[in-house]
């Protein structure tokens, strides 16, 4: 009887990796590979981000541990950090470094190496809950701290054919949320279709229960695009990246709005889409951030009162106009930043999900937080983390939830840990 090979697929990075890891495993499904969970294998496909230095080191580490854990193992590295910087990756123990023009020849390239063995794919899983579809891939901005356009290669957009017959497919395998994502999705264009006509066909076309829009930018919100939020199926989350809330800096980044228009954008959002979520990246320590721009960046963000905000600090990318910049921020600087930003997303993620305490939001319930524990964790349309306990299985059900409180404070004792200063989860009561 043949050796039963596994193969984990390990992702990090943006929801763009996430989608095309998902594409990945489904080729190697279609291949006869099962799907499947656990942390040993005998072949590794480690998808990566190369957007931060934080991410290079994690994609290292990641591949050393793997090496280490897995002496015998096939370790692929593809993505961003591959297409980057191969060498580099190579020396920390990969077996194979595929750019991302390469990355969904990943699956055959396994396949190959691993013929004539029992097939076990492990570590994504195809959980029929939440599915990611590429729509669209690369980038002409060219900010200045972004690598992105330098490891993404050519924009494009997936026919819009090509994406309803994705998602339905998705739909009839059971998945109950489709998320829209790519590098720029504002940009989607196939022919005369644009972001808002794909949108439209996806919800006349297909019997998606939820549809949600990965990231957008300021400058693409209008009117028109937002009157498809009449049809609930769309999800009331607006993930927009400001970046900074000084002008100054913003021109320096060459984004291409400044704070008027951001807040025009979201004010807009605000009036026609009640409830709805805006969220939000913000960078700390950008070439030459003065204290002065800093704390204006600080007080914007504030005034915004995001649902949620994802802080990072600046790191340099090779090749980069900020990497040559003058007035590199010290790291020091940047942690105190980077922290004092910290508190405020968590000030402000609390004080949106207290908006919606004593009422009913419907509950796209995932699985169980530990097998066995009748605990189960969900999203809602406007992406707030909700748990409830529950003697019936509600996992990839859509249900109404009515809020008590604080997940830390109220479901602590039954969620252990894991919810421990977690700010903006809410504790909740199935509605049957």
């Amino acid at each position: 009887m043949s050796h039963r090979a596994t193969i984990s697929i390990q992702t990090l990075g943006c929801k763009l990796n996430q989608a095309e890891s998902e594409s990945m495993a489904r080729m190697l499904d279609a291949a006869g590979f099962s799907v499947a969970s656990g942390d040993r294998a005998d072949a590794f496909i480690l998808n990566t981000c190369t957007v931060t230095h934080i991410a290079d080191r994690k994609c290292r580490h990641m591949v050393r541990m793997l090496r280490k854990e897995n002496p015998r193992a096939i370790i692929v590295v593809t993505g961003c950090y591959a297409e980057r910087a191969g060498e580099e990756i190579r020396k920390c123990g990969a077996d194979l470094v595929v750019d991302n023009s390469g990355k969904m020849s990943v699956p055959l390239l396994l396949q190959e190496r691993l013929s004539g063995s029992d097939k076990t794919v492990e570590g994504v899983g195809l959980e029929r809950v939440r599915s990611f579809i590429k729509i669209q891939d690369g980038c002409r901005n060219s900010c200045s701290y972004c690598i992105v356009p330098l490891v993404r290669g050519n924009v494009y957009s997936v026919e819009a054919a090509a994406v309803l017959q994705e998602i339905k497919t998705r739909v009839s395998d059971g998945y109950r949320e489709v998320v829209l994502t790519g590098t720029e999705i504002g940009s989607y264009r196939d022919g005369d279709t644009g972001l808002g006509d794909l949108v439209g066909m996806i919800l006349k076309e297909t019997g998606v229960a939820r549809l949600r829009l990965s990231s957008l930018q300021p400058q693409q919100i209008d009117d028109g695009l937002l009157e498809l939020w009449q049809d609930r199926r769309l999800c009331r989350h607006f993930h927009i990246a400001l970046q900074s809330g000084s002008d100054t800096v913003l021109k320096r980044m060459r984004r291409r709005y400044d704070k008027s228009a951001y807040l025009a954008a979201v004010d807009r959002i605000r009036d026609i889409i009640p409830d709805a979520a805006v969220t939000t990246d913000i960078m700390v320590g950008f070439p030459a951030e003065s204290d002065a721009e800093f704390r204006e960046s600080y007080m914007f963000c504030r005034e915004m009162e995001f649902a949620a905000l994802h802080v990072f600090s600046y790191s340099p990318r090779p090749g980069t106009l900020a990497a040559a910049m003058q007035g590199q921020v010290n790291d020091k600087v940047k942690k105190q930043r980077s922290l004092k930003m910290l508190e405020l997303a968590a000030s402000s993620a609390e004080k949106f999900a207290g908006r919606f305490t004593g009422k009913t939001l419907q509950v796209l319930w995932e699985n169980e937080v530990r097998q066995g524990s009748g605990i189960y964790s969900g999203l809602t349309d406007n992406y707030i983390r909700v748990y409830a306990a529950s003697e019936s299985d509600l996992t990839n059900t859509i249900s109404g939830a009515r809020i008590v409180g604080p997940a830390r404070e109220l479901g602590g004792k039954m969620l252990k840990a894991s919810t421990k200063g977690n700010y903006g989860e809410l504790w909740s009561e199935v509605i049957e």
